[in-house]
């Protein structure tokens, strides 16, 4: 069996973000990077199911500049077999269809199996990577799972719905998997595995090979939310309060 497992590296959400230069994204100076958390869940599947078949094959592939091999090595030493970089130093400036339609062109010959992505990235947050590969490749996608099972080629996935449901899915083999958090727990890479995964093969192709769609969307403008004033608290017997609020109601909206 063949698995490819695509990750990303993003920015530790506990940085101080600032808007860069060019207006259109963060500014990447001073800031620490990880692997998507999302993603983290993707390996975790990914090498369980090598585990459990046995006979089977992990592939890391991750799309961005020279950093993102950092992430790269964190999945090696968790269990995958062999690292993919495709080099990219605008990945940024890339839209969910490019980036998608570069996975695309890279798997499209490789006949693999299972296919995991993360749900969505902690920065961009499209949600729309994932999908976008299985309609490229032409094969069912199984999103927001939170629950996984293989058996005799079939893949029984429980996902996340609205309002706290969850509903079960069937889907054959070749299928590409998005994974929610809390669909396993993430192995913490030990020692001898972070030293074997220094010996793992890691290649890197260049984007330029299998760049061939152009974006369908750009980013216009990045902002932080603007600030809006603390809320009013009203403390009180209960009669009070009633004519204080509808006052205020008054005074400050047009509701009455």
């Amino acid at each position: 069996m063949k698995i490819l497992v695509c990750i990303k590296q993003v920015p530790d959400m506990e940085s101080k973000f600032k808007v860069d230069s060019a207006g259109t994204w963060y500014d990447e100076s001073n800031l620490a990077f990880r692997i998507n958390e999302y993603d983290e869940y993707a390996v975790e599947q990914a090498v369980q199911v090598r585990e459990q078949v046995g006979d089977a094959d992990v592939t890391v592939l991750s799309v961005g500049p020279e950093r993102v091999k950092e992430a790269m090595k964190k999945a090696l030493a968790m269990g995958c077999d062999r690292g993919v970089h495709i080099a990219d130093d605008a990945i940024a400036s890339r839209d969910p269809f490019e980036i998608a339609s570069i996975i695309t062109d890279f798997a499209a010959d490789k006949n693999y199996d299972l296919i995991f992505t993360g749900m969505q990235s902690q920065d961009r947050g499209s949600a729309q990577v994932g999908v976008l590969v299985a309609e490229m490749l032409g094969r069912p996608a199984l999103t927001t799972i939170v629950g996984f099972t293989l058996d005799n080629g079939v893949i029984t996935a429980k996902r996340e719905l609205e309002g706290g449901m969850k509903g079960v899915l069937k889907a054959p083999l070749p299928a590409l998997v998005t994974c929610q958090l809390g669909l396993n727990t993430p192995r913490y890479p030990t020692l001898p595995n972070i030293m074997k995964a220094k010996k793992k093969e890691l290649l890197s192709l260049s984007v330029a090979e299998l760049a061939k769609s152009e974006a369908l969307a750009a980013t216009e403008k990045v902002a932080f939310p603007e600030k809006r004033g603390g809320g009013l608290i009203l403390e009180g017997e209960p009669a009070d309060l009633a004519g204080r609020l509808l006052g205020i109601l008054r005074e400050k909206t047009n509701v009455l």
